[in-house]
């Protein structure tokens, strides 16, 4: 499974979790008494299959606009979109990310399609690594081309102008049930998405490592008492 690193970022703690898997996290978590939290919706699935990443949530929240868009001739709706764009709905998260961050995105669970090719590639080139949506993402087939990793609620169609606006940034949110705060850590490949409290993720990813090894010495014996070659996820 390829690995999108978050250890270029400033917070060296995200490093702890290089390598460990959901399932593995989720572990941790128990071990430390944090038993059934910070996993999120099942319903908030990848769209890239063998897929993991780990990184810095850097949340954002955007709330529906309710808008009755007026009639108009297609040339005014662009200007119209335009300015939705700069004024209701920016992306302002981009002049902000760090390398290795991780986009958690609270949309109010609506499917509105906020995420896209476009901004999937804005985003990598800020140094976002993911992107988690309590919502849509449209252009999927480009996402998957592009392989700009993304877990989201729905496939979508629609764009946000009219439905979508933009409320706040490094604020906690919910995603998914999950409450998510700015620097909270993000695990999330072909299981779903969980989310480690800052306060605790140290504890967290050690205990999480134990839990990999011992699965990762058990079934190398088991591959090699089967006489199966050996691969990544036992080495």
């Amino acid at each position: 499974m390829p690995f999108y690193d978050s250890r270029q970022s400033i917070n060296q703690l995200p490093s702890l979790f290089d390598g460990l898997r959901v399932a593995d996290v989720s572990d941790g978590m128990d071990a430390v008494g944090l038993r059934d939290v910070g996993l999120v919706d099942r319903a908030i699935r990848p769209l890239l299959q063998g897929v993991r990443v780990f990184g810095r949530a850097l949340t954002v929240r955007y709330v529906p606009a309710g808008e009755t868009v007026p009639s108009m001739t297609p040339s005014q709706y662009a200007d119209y979109s335009a300015q939705w764009y700069r004024d209701r709905c920016p992306y302002p998260f981009l002049t902000v990310a760090k390398p290795g961050d991780i986009l958690v995105v609270d949309m109010s669970s609506l499917e509105v399609g906020f995420w896209g090719s476009q901004i999937a590639l804005s985003a990598k080139k800020a140094g976002i690594v993911a992107a988690v949506l309590d919502g849509g993402c449209r252009d999927t087939y480009e996402i998957r081309r592009q392989k700009t990793p993304v877990w989201a609620r729905y496939v979508a169609r629609t764009t946000v102008i009219g439905r979508l606006e933009f409320a706040g940034m490094n604020e906690t949110i919910q995603c998914g049930g999950v409450r998510v705060s700015p620097g909270d850590i993000i695990v999330a490949d072909d299981d779903g998405v969980i989310v480690v409290p800052a306060h605790a993720a140290r504890d967290v990813a050690l205990a999480a490592r134990r839990e990999l090894e011992s699965d990762k010495n058990v079934r190398r014996r088991l591959y090699e008492d089967l006489n199966l070659p050996l691969d990544e996820t036992v080495q």
